[in-house]
């Protein structure tokens, strides 16, 4: 596991955040903030692999742009995902941030490999009712929503269309991971606010999905903080 701590900056664990299939909004969603270039993170990255089985969960796989320094650069990596991850970690009242960690619906963070810490988090998870009842499908290049809260929000909600990448190899050929040939799952290549919402009324928007990769909606508290509904759209 590696860390820093800095008002600025912040390294290395791995959380994954799960969400549901297309239809209710009722899987978790598991987010994996990870880098081709960080030692610790491959057994974490084939956990996540094993999470991509599950239909209950979504896992997310975030790659950071902090390990690019130190030899080679994550052909994933991308600023904004650290600094969603960052953003976490103020909400958390932290300055902290790993590599790997995994975020279990917008709310419980885990540093390093942990399977079954994340697995009975899943569960607990699962087991607690949904606010929002959400729906997603696609219809030419663009993803239709429709969304219904059983009561509106305090503060109002933030609608996102995540975009991913099912899976990839890549050689790596420096840096701390150099020689080896690692699989990643579930790559996030995009994640797109969509608007805000109120729950007062019920919601219907579409929004564009071009191309090929898969697409996820979420609907999560802002902070960021829990995640209320997410459906896969395949």
């Amino acid at each position: 596991m590696r860390h820093i701590a800095s008002a600025t900056f912040a390294l290395c664990l791995a959380t994954a955040s799960a969400v549901q299939a297309e239809g209710t909004g009722g899987a978790i969603v598991v987010e994996l903030f990870t880098s081709q270039g960080c030692s610790a993170c491959p057994p974490a990255d084939d956990f996540f692999a094993d999470l991509a089985k599950d239909p209950d969960v979504i896992p997310l796989a975030l790659h950071v742009d902090y390990w690019d320094y130190i030899g080679w650069e994550d052909k994933f990596g991308d600023p904004q995902f650290t600094a969603r991850q960052k953003a976490y970690a103020r909400a958390a009242g932290s300055r902290m941030i790993y590599t790997p960690q995994l975020i279990v619906g917008g709310q419980d963070r885990v540093e390093g490999n942990k399977p079954a810490e994340v697995e009975a988090l899943i569960r607990r998870h699962l087991a607690t009712g949904r606010a929002v009842s959400l729906t997603a499908m696609r219809k030419g290049d663009k993803v239709m929503i429709t969304a219904e809260a059983k009561s509106a929000f305090s503060t109002p909600v933030r609608v996102e269309l995540v975009r991913y990448r099912p899976e990839e190899t890549v050689l790596i050929e420096s840096g701390e991971n150099e020689g080896k040939t690692i699989t990643y799952s579930n790559i996030v290549t995009s994640w797109q606010p969509l608007g805000d919402w109120s729950g007062a009324a019920p919601l219907t928007i579409e929004a564009p999905a071009p191309g090929d990769d898969k697409a996820v909606v979420i609907v999560q508290s802002q902070g960021p903080a829990a995640i209320l509904a997410a459906a896969r759209v395949d």
